[in-house]
């Protein structure tokens, strides 16, 4: 009770403290022990370093794969024989470029031959070692129809084409230990000899060709008995018109026998990797997330402990007149700063995975700054989660008690 006549004095109130004190306390805490707050932030670091490397790679892929499609494009169809009614195996008629061409939509056709030979780097090899190689005849046009081109040498032409001369495909070149065409590079293709005049690069929308040796129409027929018949037809149609293309192709190319066509478009198939590569990275991410969980424990399991071992430091806090309050905003901020740092160095790692890789495979870096938004969010939630309980306990810590113990 104040006396008389005394001046009166206001009541104390505690200090209080702004966002940059709290942040001040909260680092000054983490010093304490940097060892045991690195190795918690590590935990989130993993987690976030896999999920943001997981976005990114399959982002990065599913960005090449739709570069690819947009420059070879989605309308090119592929009619292949099939069996006939009795088991045996069809034959495309040896017009079939001619009776595909007639189709107005179609702007660009040509066709390949299945040669029963095999081809050998020379005489000496073992005939048993094929190296699972094919032979196919092959038109001028084909090429042009694929859209690729060759990496050394050059392609069929009509002169080549009626004479000993041989493209390779990419492995077929590189199984056979060629690593460029010249004249004196001579390859064994059913017991004849044929000049190496080209090798072609990697066929994306007709992979069987990669594999293959590739020789003209009138050479096969002449030198190695081929019959003429085309088993595989390219067609290039326009965009808007693929599907009627490809509802009339089979009874196109084989009018006698349609059910013993198969037709197909080739980027159907790159389609269905981007529909895989998205599944495969959902389950990817949710091994992320797991590691993101068990980083978090992590961090609870430090705030705990810090709690435990500075009770000494919060009950004289306390008894000096910090509120309640304060000690748990210290320990809250504590566990999001502890969080915040681990999501940003998994952030830069995860970062740093995706262009590594990437531009290893030579694919386009593409990582959504949603996807690194989003794991630095993640983590601030996860320490918000993991840190709650730590500060709630650790404003309940009385001081007497505290200092006692202490």
């Amino acid at each position: 009770m104040t006396p008389p006549g005394s001046p009166s004095r206001p009541p104390l109130r505690p200090a209080r403290l702004g966002p940059l004190d709290v942040l001040r306390l909260s680092l000054s805490g983490l010093r304490a022990k940097p060892l045991r707050a690195v190795l918690s932030a590590a935990g989130i670091s993993i987690g976030i370093a896999a999920m943001v490397a997981v976005v990114g790679i399959s982002t990065s892929s599913r960005a090449e794969l739709q570069a690819t499609l947009d420059t070879l494009g989605t309308n090119l169809l592929h009619a292949e024989a099939g069996e006939t009614l009795t088991g045996g195996e069809a034959k495309l008629p040896t017009g079939v470029t001619a009776m595909v061409r007639r189709v107005p939509p179609v702007n660009e056709v040509s066709a390949v031959g299945k040669i029963d030979a095999k081809v050998y780097r020379s005489d000496l090899i073992p005939r048993e070692e094929t190296n699972a190689l094919e032979v196919f005849a092959a038109h001028p046009d084909l090429l042009d129809t694929l859209g690729v081109r060759t990496s050394s040498g050059t392609w069929l032409n009509r002169a080549t084409g009626e004479y000993p001369a041989v493209v390779l495909g990419s492995a077929t070149a590189r199984r056979l230990g060629v690593v460029r065409a010249h004249p004196d590079v001579q390859v064994l293709i059913g017991g004849r000899h044929f000049t190496v005049i080209g090798v072609i690069e990697p066929v994306v929308l007709a992979p069987e060709l990669n594999s293959a040796a590739l020789i003209g129409f009138g050479a096969a027929e002449r030198t190695l008995g081929f019959d003429g018949h085309p088993t595989a037809v390219y067609v290039r149609a326009d965009e808007n018109a693929v599907t009627d293309v490809r509802d009339v192709l089979a009874r196109t190319v084989n009018p006698e026998q349609p059910d013993a066509v198969r037709v197909a478009r080739p980027s159907d198939a790159l389609a269905a990797k981007l529909a895989a590569d998205e599944a495969f990275t959902g389950l990817l991410l949710g091994i992320g997330a797991v590691a993101l969980l068990v980083g978090g424990i992590g961090v609870a399991n430090t705030m705990v402990i810090a709690v435990l071992e500075r009770r000494g430091e919060i009950g004289l806090r306390r008894a000096l007149g910090a509120t309640r309050g304060q000690v748990r905003n210290q320990f809250f901020t504590e566990s999001l700063v502890l969080s915040g740092l681990g999501g940003c160095g998994g952030a830069a790692l995860g970062l740093l995975i995706t262009t590594a890789y990437a531009g290893h495979r030579g694919w386009p870096v593409a990582l959504p700054a949603s996807a690194v938004l989003a794991g630095a969010a993640g983590t601030l939630v996860i320490g918000a989660v993991a840190g709650l309980y730590p500060a709630m306990r650790a404003a309940r810590v009385s001081p007497t008690t505290a200092l006692a113990t202490g």
